[in-house]
């Protein structure tokens, strides 16, 4: 039980600057790339790190990595611009049948050896479909300086000019059942009709809309605080536990029925970051 392992997170309180975030920024162009990462602090299991987008192979690229390891209750460190609607959905399943804890952060190694341990930088991005996947954990915590940024899915071959593009009635079947698949899975996700009403609120030619301290809460996408501090002056040790929190509009459907066994066409929208043809990534970068 997540309640019990007594997980604890080290939190970098100050990073060196532009260069860490212009590798995290290179990073999230990427296809998503999954790493275990051992941490610095004492009582720390570590976490898996979880940056890029999310193509139609990541939730095959995340069982090759899950192979052989112990990740039952594992925290799973989010940095993300989106991805495809069916595999993000497939592989938010795939994080909560572990009960995993999810977060937003960015992990840096103060070593450059691949295998030193790193501390988790909470400045970081979980936008579009990564919100979705933040919807996975089983607990889920978000720090105050972490970016959680939501609009609508698209087509992602007319993402770039959706205004001008133009739509056939089987484009639209598209659309309007990958957002039934979506809401089915924010609902059995224990997530909150709202997340679905400021997302769907946000077309592909607007900004982003950043979710408030408020609007992570109603819409159930953080179930816990930071609730102790370490006396150190250079990190936080934060105790990740679950905290109840209220919501509306929450389902407690079980999902009964598997994600589809063959690649089927979804609405998309296209990526200006990297050029990568992806669900829910934004229109712009940081």
């Amino acid at each position: 039980m997540l309640v019990g392992a007594g997980l604890c997170i080290a939190w970098m309180a100050v990073l060196s600057g532009s260069v860490h975030a212009g590798v995290a920024l290179e990073e999230r162009k990427l296809p998503m790339k999954f790493t275990w990462v051992d941490c610095q602090q004492p009582n720390c299991r570590g976490w898996v790190s979880a940056t890029g987008i999310v193509i139609a192979d990541s939730p095959r690229d995340f069982d090759e990595f899950a192979r052989g390891r112990q990740l039952d209750g594992a925290t799973i460190v989010l940095d993300s611009s989106g991805g495809s609607v069916n595999a993000s959905i497939a592989l938010g399943r795939r994080f909560r049948e572990l009960g995993a804890l999810t977060t937003v952060g960015v992990s840096v190694r103060t070593n450059t050896a691949q295998s030193a341990p790193a501390n988790m930088a909470p400045v970081a991005y979980c936008e579009s479909m990564c919100v979705f996947l933040l919807l996975s954990g089983k607990t889920r915590y978000v720090p105050e300086t972490a970016h959680v940024r939501v609009h609508q899915i698209w087509l992602g071959d007319r993402a770039n000019d959706a205004k001008a593009a133009t739509y056939s009635a089987d484009d639209l079947v598209i659309v309007e059942r990958d957002i039934g698949r979506l809401a089915k899975y924010t609902f059995d996700m224990g997530g909150a009709g709202d997340l679905l009403s400021l997302s769907l609120n946000v077309p592909p030619w607007e900004e982003l809309h950043e979710l408030s301290r408020d609007e992570l809460r109603l819409t159930n996408l953080v179930t816990t605080d930071m609730v102790a501090q370490a006396s150190s002056p250079n990190a936080a040790m934060v105790e990740l536990t679950p905290k109840p929190v209220p919501g509306r509009f929450v389902s407690s459907v079980v999902a009964t029925s598997p994600e589809p066994a063959k690649p089927v066409k979804s609405a998309e929208a296209m990526s200006l970051t990297g050029g990568v043809r992806t669900a829910m990534t934004p229109p712009r970068q940081e």
